[in-house]
């Protein structure tokens, strides 16, 4: 199948829970702005934090949007304390689950290991993983690709099959003045794209870019990604619909692209077209 063209946004905890309800409520009532987002053509997920999930998930009820949380257990319910199970997440309307984030791995030293167990826990839960790659230190195009190409086998290392929407999201580009340049972006995806049809298993999963990502982005790289994750430029809920319209743009050429391709008589059985 075509990898859908996917928008998603986390909150961090730059918003308090006053803040965040405003925000949802804010979006909630745009989406009619964004008639792509509101009838599902592009995919849109928010991630706030644990606290704010419950209101989200009411806010945005009634749309396709997909609420996610900014992290997951590896473990099972249980005497774990202090840990948000995936089982639990799910019950409350939760659907994709952010691992491997670099500020995880920097700041609490997550492993490859132990992304790779919260990756076996969202998909055995049926929570789409929202699995964050990308090198630490900035590096040649192509040496780039091998390092976060090895980290994606590494951090899906014994997980249940299903679809993940793959971040990639260099870590010397985040909180940056700007994204990777363009060429580097594609580059990466373009190789974590083939990575993952290669895997039976990964059918479905789509591969989106973050690391300080904004309007404008997404057209500049020409479809090479399937979209784009969001930080801080999306909490202006402006340019989160900017960045939706240009999704949709990409949205309607790949199904132009699929209906006027020879013998095409429906969507290719795997990958894009970028």
């Amino acid at each position: 199948m075509i990898a859908p063209v996917t928008v998603g946004i986390s909150l961090k905890t730059y918003f308090g829970n006053a803040r965040a309800a405003a925000w949802f409520a804010d979006v909630a009532a745009r989406l009619p702005d964004a008639p792509a987002a509101a009838d599902g053509t592009v995919r849109l997920f928010v991630i706030p934090t644990y606290l704010q999930v419950a209101a989200a998930v009411k806010a945005f009820r009634g749309t396709p949007v997909l609420i996610g949380a900014q992290d997951v257990s590896a473990h099972a319910p249980g005497a774990f304390t202090g840990e948000v199970t995936a089982a639990e997440l799910a019950e409350i309307g939760v659907r994709v689950a952010e691992i491997g984030h670099a500020e995880r791995r920097r700041l609490f030293g997550e492993t490859d290991a132990d992304t790779a167990a919260k990756a076996s826990a969202a998909l055995t839960h049926g929570l789409e993983p929202v699995l964050c790659l990308g090198e630490s230190e900035r590096l040649a195009p192509a040496e780039a690709a091998a390092t976060v190409v090895a980290q994606l086998h590494a951090d899906l290392a014994g997980a249940p099959a299903g679809p993940v929407i793959v971040a990639y999201e260099p870590v010397w580009a985040i909180g940056a003045p700007e994204p990777a340049p363009a060429e580097h972006i594609v580059a990466v995806s373009t190789a974590l794209r083939a990575a993952l049809d290669a895997l039976d298993e990964r059918a479905g999963s789509a591969v989106i870019y973050g690391g300080s990502a904004g309007p404008g982005l997404l057209t500049r790289l020409g479809g090479a990604v399937d979209g784009l994750f969001l930080g801080r430029f999306g909490h202006d809920p402006a340019n989160l619909i900017a960045v939706l319209d240009e999704a949709a743009a990409l949205a309607a050429a790949r199904a132009a692209d699929v209906s006027t391709a020879p013998g095409a008589s429906g969507p290719s059985a795997r990958g894009h077209s970028a």
